[in-house]
This record gives C-alpha cells, structure tokens and sequence, in this order.
C-alpha cells in the first residue's frame, strides 16, 4: 500500500529525525576521538602538563623552523623538524619532559628545587624511541644551582648522553671514563659560556633504562661542579637535534625524589655517625695521607662525601680509591664504584700523596655527608 501524501510527509520526518540523530552521534564520537587525540604544540616554547604531575616543552630556540610535537600521556613525539643547524655548534631545540622547575615553569607537585643534602634518592626511569636520518643526541639533562631558583640558567648541567647520530660532540673535551650507577660512560666536561656542563656518553645506545639522578650528582660533586649544600632544581629527557628529527619519542618518563631521611637514612646528608683515621707518612716537602671512615651508626651508607680543609702549603698531586675536589684548601672526597655501599660498622679507606712546606700537620676536622666526625 502506497502511503498518502501526510503519511509520506510523516514517514520523510521521521528517517530526517533518524538522520539527523546519526549525524548528531557521528559529531559526539568525532569530538570524543578528537579528546583523546595527542595534544600537538608547534609555539616554540609551548607547554602542557601530562599526568598532572610533568610538564612537555617544545622548547625550540635554535631556529626559526617549524617544530611540532604530539604529546601523549606518557611522552611526546616529534611530529615535524623542520631545517638543520651546523653539528659544530648548538642545537636546534630540546623538546622534552621534565621535574621540577625551567624558566619559572614549575611542575605540579614537584619536590624540586631541593637542596642536595636532604635528597636521600631521585629514582627514575624514561624509554626513548630513535630515528637514524637526522644529526641528535638523546639526553637526559639533571640542573644543579648554588640558591633553589626557579628561574634563568642554572650553574651546572649534567648530560646523560643515551644516544647520539650523527657528527656531534658534548660541550668541552673528553676527561676520562666513568663508571656510575652500574654502566660505562666516556667523560666530557666544559663550559657553554652560560653554564659548567659535565656530560656522560654511553658507548652505544640505551632506550630504556632505570636509574638514581643522585649517582650523577655526586659526581658534579666530586669533580668540583658543585656542592652538597647546592639544589637539584629540575630533571629533564629529551632531544636536541641538529638537523631533522621527525619521529624521535620519549615513550615514558617518571621522576621520584625522596627527601629526608626516610628510607635512605645513609643516603647523603642524612645524618651519618662516623669516625676517621687519618694516618700519614712524611718527608721533607712531600707526605701520603691513608684515610679509614668507618660508620659508626646504625644505618648504612649509599654513596659518601667526605670533606675536610688541607692546612696551608700542602696541595694534592694524586688519589686513589676516591675522586677528589679541590687539591688544596678545602676538598671534598667522594666514593669510586667500588666503595660506596658502606654497612653500619663498615669501612671505606682511601689515600692520596701530596706535597707540604716546612711544617706539617693534619687536617683539623671531617665531616661525612654533611655530618661531623670524630678523629682517631
């Protein structure tokens, strides 16, 4: 039966309310996906903040071409690189995630700035995802500065150098080999005319890995870049490319720092229980110092710092079993690999030879990791 001409109208409705109310669920879906979609920041210096608790910065500042990236929930990739700059000097940008504080751009929540000394651990983790048709490192930058600023360049970068393509070379000349948290690193070290910058290149790629930020604050401050009354004001993964760099991700961060004593009690600056033997063997102008710390409290610790004052005229010429800072005056000494897990009761012994004027005497006080000790 054929409908009548109302009855047609009605039924013509009724499919256009029908149509209407797809059209209507497709456009809800769509924006639903749109939602969900990563956030892409082309603004050299945009931000946004994942996971309530990191911030991601396109942080292009060495060109005028496009760069955008895709942030995800737990990272960012590199959507467009657009240009290239010359390997022999600075990057184009340093998209990244980071903790803490970057031009007055803090993270919510962050712990950081925080002084050194009241930092038991920093554990932290990040996996990167690489590209082989571009000139870049992959690097994981720690900030370290005298005051808890919020603001500007900070006094000491250290570069943790997980990759690198290309023909590019960290700030300074290489200083030797270190082995810290448990791998390998070649040594750079320099200055960028704004800032000290230690850098530690791993002899082949990481893309994932696992580690304490505190093990390479120490060894700023073992090598007289910084201090232990100094702060950790951000903790940084990202990029710096050189030409292209389309497709290079951090798939995930996540940063932790642990302060006080609390669960690291002999972590650094944690109060520490300790005596030192200091026992010396002299000449005319010269002498070698054999240095016992034993931990006398109850808790034990997980990288030490000792420092003391050389009396006036005696200067360091070399050390063993410690890296030391300063060779004259003040100096600080600080654990190898081999020697930092000191036990409660345990001992730590290192040594150094030296050269002194006419008289000769013994440094009149230690402290460990920020805390006194009694000298036998």
């Amino acid at each position: 039966m054929r409908p009548s001409p109302h009855h047609a109208h009605s039924a013509r409705g009724l499919l256009g309310a029908l149509l209407t109310s797809l059209v209507s669920l497709v456009a809800l879906l769509t924006t639903a996906s749109v939602a969900q979609a990563d956030t892409t920041i082309c603004q050299p210096f945009g931000t946004t903040t994942i996971q309530g608790r990191y911030v991601v910065q396109n942080n292009r500042w060495g060109t005028s071409a496009t760069q955008c990236i895709a942030v995800t929930d737990s990272g960012f990739r590199i959507t467009q690189a657009d240009g290239s700059v010359p390997t022999n000097g600075a990057p184009k940008s340093y998209p990244s995630v980071y903790d803490g504080c970057h031009y007055t751009n803090c993270s919510p929540g962050t712990k950081l700035p925080a002084q050194l000394s009241t930092i038991s651990s920093a554990p932290t983790s990040v996996s990167y995802s690489y590209v082989n048709d571009a000139a870049y490192n992959a690097s994981y930058d720690i900030w370290l500065d005298p005051t808890p600023r919020t603001d500007g360049v900070n006094r000491t970068e250290i570069m943790i150098w997980f990759n690198k393509v290309g023909s590019i070379q960290p700030i300074g000349s290489p200083v030797g080999s270190a082995s810290v948290a448990g791998r390998e690193w070649q040594v750079w070290s320099g200055n960028n005319g704004s800032n000290d910058v230690l850098s530690f290149v791993a002899p082949s790629a990481i893309t994932n890995w696992n580690f304490d930020v505190m093990d390479f604050a120490r060894q700023a401050v073992s090598r007289g870049l910084a201090q232990n009354n100094w702060y950790l004001t951000s903790v940084q993964a990202g990029f710096e490319p050189w030409q292209n760099g389309a497709g290079l991700a951090v798939t995930s961060f996540s940063s932790t720092v642990n302060t006080g004593s609390s669960g690291d009690p002999g972590g650094p600056g944690g109060p520490t229980a300790c005596k030192v033997a200091y026992a010396t063997n002299v000449w005319q102008g010269g002498f070698t110092a054999d240095v016992t710390v034993t931990v006398t409290g109850s808790s034990p610790v997980h990288g030490w710092n000792l420092a003391f004052t050389l009396p006036s005229g005696q200067r360091i010429t070399q050390a063993w079993n410690a890296n030391l800072s300063g060779a004259s005056g003040a100096v600080t000494a600080s654990n190898v690999a081999h020697n930092g897990e000191v036990a409660a009761g345990g001992q730590a012994t290192f040594g150094f030879q030296g050269t002194s004027g006419s008289t000769f005497s013994k440094p009149s006080g230690f402290s460990l990791n920020g805390s006194a000790c009694t000298t036998v």
